[in-house]
């Protein structure tokens, strides 16, 4: 029998995420924005900067897009551009 290689780091051992990884409940702050022009400034006008707190709130049912607490508003965004958003996890 084939011994099985872990492949993914287990979520402790993680140290670079992107908000699409995010599950509801938890919280992460912003760390930068690992896209360029038109979007990135649409992201930072909707309150994605680093060092900004977001917590994520539910998923659709089909897991895209999903809503997102930052700022005290509630933003969908989709699956493709919270690729582009890297993110700290927040321990509660």
């Amino acid at each position: 029998m084939e011994e099985q290689v872990r492949t993914e780091p287990l979520e402790e051992e993680k140290t670079t995420w992107r908000l699409s990884e995010l599950k509801p409940g938890r919280i992460a702050v912003i760390d930068h924005l690992a896209i360029d022009g038109e979007e990135r400034r649409r992201l930072m006008d909707l309150g994605m900067v680093p060092g900004t707190r977001v917590t994520a709130e539910f998923r659709s049912a089909l897991g895209d897009p999903v809503a997102f607490r930052i700022r005290g508003s509630l933003i969908a965004l989709r699956k493709v551009q919270t690729r582009q958003i890297v993110i700290k996890l927040v321990e509660e």
